[in-house]
């Protein structure tokens, strides 16, 4: 079935078209934050008008706002599409896209995480989470790395931790999820933040 993938979770501004496992075309720019005004022409660039019978989204952990409006816009194409829509975590696809490219697993995914703060996961080869999501300070991530590899926007924040370690910064692209396999894309199409928002509601 033919997939259009949405990825606007981090700087990155990604999209695809994929099918049968091969992807048939694709878009990737870094953007940082405007990802509202990028994303319906880059979707409209691709083959077709990135029309498909299937969306799948990146739900994060990354920005919140760039999640936001990476859902929004698949729920949104969907419902005039009549497609269906499903998700993807933002460090599966990385760590997929790593292992893929012949990096030594295990290994964790290390992003951005805001406030100081860095989102992280361990996966295993072929790809499988070793643990949950965790938002944590540098310090404390550093010292759960264990001396596995470490990839992803996150990695910045290690590097002056560490000088000796094995990082790789990098960001999702959409044309990689077809790394994933089929319990990795098929999560709900909400947000996975990472960590609870900022506001709380009165007591």
């Amino acid at each position: 079935m033919r997939t259009l993938v949405i990825d606007t979770a981090t700087a990155a501004c990604s999209v695809a078209l994929i099918e049968d496992g091969r992807t048939i075309d694709s878009r990737h720019e870094v953007v940082g934050r405007g990802h509202a005004e990028r994303l319906v022409t880059m979707i409209a660039e691709l083959a077709d008008g990135g029309r498909a019978p299937r969306i799948l989204v990146d739900v994060g952990p990354g920005s919140f706002t760039g999640i936001r409006v990476g859902i929004a816009a698949a729920r949104g194409l969907a419902l005039g599409w009549g497609a269906s829509v499903a998700g993807y975590s933002s460090t599966a696809l990385i760590a997929a896209a790593a292992i893929a490219d012949g990096v030594r697993a295990p290994l964790a995914v290390v992003l951005e995480g805001g406030h100081g703060e860095v989102f992280m996961q361990s996966f295993a080869a072929p790809l499988v989470a070793q643990d949950t999501l965790r938002s944590l300070p540098p310090a404390e991530a550093l010292a759960a790395l264990g001396g596995r590899p470490a990839i992803g926007s996150g990695v910045r924040w290690l590097a002056p931790l560490d000088p000796g370690l094995t990082l790789h910064d990098t960001l999702p692209q959409a044309a990689r999820a077809v790394l994933l396999p089929d319990e990795l894309a098929s999560l709900p199409a909400r947000p996975l933040y990472g960590r609870a928002p900022d506001a709380k509601l009165p007591a």
